[in-house]
């Protein structure tokens, strides 16, 4: 069959219609009806390189912890380590940079892995009861085969070391025997009944232990839950010895002479066995138990779920085992017990511990073990303890296992950034790392790992639940932390003594960090959290001692009823700039409402430190700005974030209004409702309300719901189609537009009681007015009826987005589920219109303007685009003192849907950055001496001697996307992207140095589009929105790449470049190296004589079918695994990896041979020298008679 490209006819099709978004011109926001005849010479200019050619989809690396570990393994040999999951995932680490991410289809929990030991392969247990053989041999690991078992349920499994057959115990408490190569059960089986004694009346339970004897290989010891321990011979097919004990069994360990083993039981003791007398144990320990009188038996203990007993040459053993702690201690943290000797060290972890592996010199278990260190699974940690050492410290661990050390809550990815930042932030970052680590290398060192082809400086920020924020160098698809940044230290900490009103308004996490804007040109960073604060950091080499300047804004407003147009009909937006005043007043202090009774107003939610405060090298806070109580109302959530270094500017909003504070001056320069910024051309005629003097609470009174919504409207309608729209909850004051003064009062505050980000207090409501209803409200209620409310609750999307995560998949889903909820509103009215988007710009404010100025484009729930006029001092020096005049420029923009991002572009084609100053450290002596100037750069449109368009806006909606072209406000391009779902993340970034809009969309679908004509050149299903955790974190950046969390543990990063698809086998590290394996130390001859018949033990002649015969075909069932071109791979790889064994083999086969003959050649010297000496001894006595000696 003809093979067809698909891409290439949508680019066709695309190619064929440019004007299919153009075709909805009518919804412009120009008022335009059809495309402006300008628009034509533009499009003409402008010629776009990228195809679908360019574009393809692929998970690159997964970074951070493996979320709900269940099991552990080691290779010994390659040194490599693997992480199996309650997911059904496996991790496989080896060396910094050699990290791999594999999935069982299935989902299925691991319960336990097996390495092929220095084979390149793996065995997992997964809790469908199906085995799978892993292939290591190749960068992306797959499986080879799978077993999957039909009437009996996998509980534990062994593979001796340099064995092919694997021994499967299963919850009847039979041991079953698979064929490694061929992943064939064997015919030979070991059923409970017969290993146990005939008068046993009880089914001995599941088998938890299986183990080959290390003193010989043809015994098995197999061990039962309920205490019974067998000793079985293989060849004669009988048990050789069993062992009975009353606590249930745990785990076994052999002593490497293979006489001698040790059990753990449910009652916190340890038995040491010994062959020879199997009638009781020889020595019985409670490690954590009471000393008891004698005669009387210790107490009992927690159980201890694994113990290892592991033989040094020069040394007591080491013994080493989890749980086992006293009852009577219930606080007490989990531990890992280290007994050496007569020392016995508890070493308590954070988290529960999922297991634990020693790792030992030698990979031979009737050796020496040599102990040197012991890996600890947390369920959310990984660490290494170094047992070389007396204080056992622990190793620093080289992986980014600390990504949820608190829960992430918003993420931000910067590629091809300056390449100084990440030297310049490591540098900074290291000098507060933490001190006391073992000063050994880390030792996992398994793989090899080389820098790829495409190097260029990438970073990704985290923002977490404890104020915190991480910056990490992401470079080379690896991934390390660089710098740590704790927001929570300009604010004073809240006393426990706080009480009540504490409790009423503060959430779990007050210092949560919302949104994050970095400059990375400019190094300014800004913050806001969840406590509607917004903190701007500027970046410095020198530590500084000095007092936070702290902003108060009052931002609430209140507007009756409206009347919603439809989207298709809206009417022109007159040139409104001679209406409007030439500028407000710029001082003044904020008014203070008093406050009757408990009702606050006109303070923040939290206090910022009023002493001067030591800042460490690195970013220092520069202005705090928070937004105050008004009416006894807490201030709602930021949704939206923008920072000017240029400008020296930074602009937030909410769902109630926008705030324009100068950071340069401190000083407040627009704090303005909404429906302000329209001023007289409101297109929804919405009101302000008159002052209500009389504030009373209907006690009765609860939320309305609406009747149920079909599930098709629920999927088509977005978190912010019908934005907080719901029933007044209190009385309001009238619509305020002061300008606050700098506040320098730091008082007690408290935070509004939301978890994670929904109200749960009746006064409290995310972006909401959040009144109390007035009686006049409460008959308004009245008149609708019982089930007919006029409004219903929603949330906006900013609002979603900055949702804390949950502890629990339930609650997690829950939140989801009311989340998506109540967002289908789109029959409601809209009472709020919140800003989404911002984004600052040197463009043109209004049609007639001929020359580009300072613009702050702000963007609406209500798919509204307004443009702010900024003026700015001319002169460098007067921009310290002079006052910077903000106005609205009457412009007016419209989409469907709320604005998601803003981007720009000149005539062109290529895209404009904003402008941003040079950063100069604000803190260096020597240029503090100098005149102070700020060298700013400034991006331009391109100059055209021809009158017309000089430059394209971009602006996506959570709908659709327009392309503008300014001054003219003519709409070139139209694209509706979504007509059934909604966009939840959009970003205009370069791609092989051409502009394209990315999206991702809530049903999943990522989307690539040319800009400036929109054109589709991806769109691939690649993810179903199963969690708010990934519409809060998903996000794109330059060069193809993009990142989302995971889990709550992990980051996936991905690409969309068809480029770096190609080369990510070249950018991976390899999982398997040949080693040779390291030789069996000689056992001597009297070991050899006398110490056990392991070494004569042929596995394949009894397990084979010729004597074992076959197994029942209805016990298991035989699956091959995905074949293709890459386990052609893995098997080529085998291949040249046997050779390279083989030659190496050689080498060292040759090496020993020159050391023999050296050692050879010595000893012929050494007998001659004695032959000579002996002869001279003789002839110097030769004639002496024997009474002369």
């Amino acid at each position: 069959m003809k093979k067809f490209n698909f891409r290439k006819v949508l680019d066709g099709l695309t190619a064929s219609s440019p004007g299919s978004g153009s075709s909805s011109g009518s919804n412009s926001g120009g008022g335009s009806g059809s495309v402006h005849p300008g628009g034509t010479v533009l499009r003409e200019e402008i010629q776009e390189t990228l195809t679908s050619e360019y574009f393809h989809i692929c998970k690159t690396v997964r970074h951070g912890f493996p979320y709900q570990p269940t099991a552990l393994a080691f290779d010994p040999v390659q040194k490599t380590l693997a992480i199996g999951t309650r997911t059904g995932a496996i991790r496989i680490l080896g060396r910094p940079g050699v990290d791999c991410y594999c999935q069982h289809e299935s989902g299925a929990a691991v319960l336990q892995l097996q390495f092929l030991i220095n084979e390149g392969a793996l065995v997992s247990a997964s809790s469908d009861d199906t085995l799978h053989l892993w292939n290591l041999r190749q960068k992306r690991p797959a499986i080879l085969h799978s077993l999957k078992f039909n009437r009996e349920r996998i509980t534990y499994c062994h593979l001796p070391f340099q064995s092919k057959w694997l021994y499967v115990g299963t919850e009847r408490g039979n041991t079953h025997i698979v064929n490694i190569e061929s992943f064939i059960l064997s015919g030979y089986v070991i059923m409970w009944n017969k290993a146990i004694e005939l008068s046993t009346k009880t089914h001995p339970g599941p088998v938890v232990h299986l183990s080959d004897s290390p003193r010989d290989e043809g015994k098995l010891l197999i061990g039962y839950e309920n205490g019974t321990v067998v000793f079985w011979d293989l060849k004669s097919k009988r048990a050789e010895l069993r062992l009975y004990y009353d606590e249930a069994i745990h785990s076994i360990d052999w002593h490497h002479e293979g006489k001698q083993f040790m059990c753990s039981h449910s009652d916190g003791s340890l038995t040491l066995w010994n062959l020879k007398s199997p009638s009781r144990p020889f020595q019985t320990t409670i490690p954590h138990g009471k000393s008891q009188k004698e005669g009387r038996k210790s107490e009992s203990c927690k159980p201890i779920l694994k113990v290892e007993y592991k033989t040094c040459r020069n040394s007591e053993p080491f013994i080493i085992f989890s749980g086992g702690l006293s009852y009577d201690k219930a606080c007490r943290r989990p531990s890992l017990t280290i007994m050496h000797g007569k020392a016995i060290t508890v070493l308590e972890m954070d988290h529960p511990i999922v297991e634990f592996l020693t790792l030992c010199e030698t990979p031979y278990p009737n050796e020496f073990q040599e102990p040197y260190a012991v890996v600890v699974l947390l369920e959310k940690d990984l660490i290494v303890v170094d047992l070389t050492q007396s204080n056992f410290p622990i190793f620093e661990n080289p992986y980014p296992m600390d990504i949820h050390e608190s829960p992430v809550t918003c993420t931000a990815y910067f590629a091809d950034c300056p390449p100084d930042l990440i030297l310049v932030l490591y540098s900074i970052g290291v000098k507060h790392k933490k001190q006391g680590y073992s000063n050994k290398e880390w030792p996992i060192t398994g793989g090899a790992w080389n820098l790829g082809t495409q190097t260029y400086p990438e970073i990704i920020i985290t923002g977490h639940a404890d104020g915190s924020i991480k910056f990490w160098d992401a470079s080379a698809i690896t991934l390390q932390m660089l710098y740590k940044l704790k927001t929570s230290k300009v604010f004073e900490k809240q006393k426990v003594g706080e009480g009540k009103q504490t409790c009423e308004i503060v959430e779990e996490d007050p210092y949560a960090i919302q949104m994050i804007y970095w400059c990375p040109e400019s190094r300014i960073f800004c913050v806001s959290g969840v406590s509607a604060y917004v903190i701007i950091y500027k970046f410095s080499r020198h530590e500084i001692t000095a007092e936070i300047v702290s902003l108060e804004v009052r931002l609430q407003y209140d507007v009756e009823d409206i009347i919603t147009p439809e989207p298709e009909t809206s009417p022109p937006f007159p040139d409104l700039s001679s209406q409007l005043p030439s500028s407000r007043s710029l001082s003044g202090s904020t008014n203070t409402v008093a406050s009757e009774g408990v009702a606050k107003d006109s303070i923040p939610c939290l206090n910022v430190k009023t002493r001067p405060v030591r800042m460490p090298p690195g970013y220092q806070a520069e202005l705090v700005i928070q937004l105050v109580w008004m009416d006894g109302e807490p201030p709602q959530q930021i949704t939206s974030l923008a920072v000017s270094s240029a400008y020296g500017i930074v602009a937030f909003g909410n769902c109630n209004g926008l705030a324009v504070v100068d950071f340069i001056q401190k000083t407040v320069l627009l704090s303005m409702g909404t429906i302000d910024l329209y001023r007289s051309s409101d297109l929804y005629q919405r009101q302000p309300r008159s002052p209500r003097k009389n504030k009373q609470f209907i006690a009765g009174l609860t939320e309305l719901n609406d009747s149920p919504v079909p599930l098709e409207l629920e999927r088509c309608k977005s978190p912010t189609s019908g934005l907080a729209t719901r029933i007044p909850e209190a009385a309001a004051g009238f619509c305020r537009n002061e300008i606050p003064a700098v506040r320098q009062r730091n008082q007690v505050h408290h935070l509004p009681d939301h978890v994670n980000g929904h109200c749960t207090s009746p006064t409290s409501q995310s972006c909401s007015s959040g009144k109390r209803l007035s009686n006049a409200d409460v008959s308004k209620v009245n008149r609708w009826g019982p089930g007919k409310p006029p409004f219903r609750k929603a949330q906006s999307a900013a609002c979603m987005e900055i949702s804390l995560p949950v502890t629990t998949e339930e609650s997690r889903e829950n939140l989801y589920n009311r989340s998506r909820s109540s967002s289908i509103s789109s029959i409601d009215k809209d009472s709020k219109e919140a800003i989404t988007a911002l984004y600052f710009m040197e463009s043109f404010a209004r049609k007639n303007d001929s020359t580009v100025s300072p613009c702050l484009f702000v963007g609406t729930s209500l798919g509204m685009v307004l443009i702010i006029s900024l003026n700015l001092p001319s002169a460098d020096e007067q921009r310290f003192t002079e006052p910077v005049m903000v106005l609205p420029s009457g412009t007016f923009l419209s989409l469907k849907g709320p604005v998601l991002t803003f981007s720009c572009m000149d005539r062109t084609g290529g895209l404009m950055h904003p402008p941003y100053e040079v950063w100069k450290d604000p803190n260096n002596i020597d240029e503090n001496e100098k005149s102070w100037r700020r060298k700013l750069v400034m991006n331009f449109p391109s100059p055209s001697q021809e009158i017309g368009d000089h430059q394209y806006t971009i602006i996506c909606s959570e709908k659709q996307a327009k392309v503008f072209s300014l001054p003219s406000q003519t709409c070139l391009y139209v694209h509706n992207i979504t007509e059934t779902s909604f966009i939840l993340r959009a970003d205009v970034v370069v791609m092989c140095n051409s502009a394209c809009l990315a999206c991702f969309c809530a049903n999943g679908h990522i989307m690539i589009m040319s800009l400036p004509s929109l054109r589709p050149m991806l769109d691939v299903n690649y993810l179903p929105l199963t969690d708010m955790r990934i519409a809060r974190t998903f996000c794109f950046t330059n060069e193809g790449q993009a990142l989302y969390l995971v889990s709550p543990t992990e980051i996936q990063r991905l690409t969309y470049s068809q480029e770096m698809c190609d080369n990510l086998q070249d950018m991976l590290g390899d999982l398997f190296t040949p080693i040779e394996t390291p030789e069996a130390q000689n056992r001597g001859f009297l070991k050899g004589l006398f110490g056990g018949s392991g070494q004569t033990f042929d596995r394949e002649e009894l397990f084979g079918e010729a004597s074992a015969g076959k197994a029942s075909r209805s016990l298991a069932q035989h699956i091959p695994g995905p074949g293709g071109i890459e386990g052609m791979k893995g098997a080529a790889g085998g291949v040249m990896g046997e050779l390279t064994r083989a030659r190496i083999a050689l080498d060292e086969r040759g090496q020993r041979l020159g050391e023999l003959e050296e050692k050879t050649a010595g000893m012929m010297t050494s007998a001659e020298a004695f032959s000579k000496h002996a002869h001279e001894l003789m002839l110097k006595y030769k004639d002496k008679k024997w009474y002369q000696f």
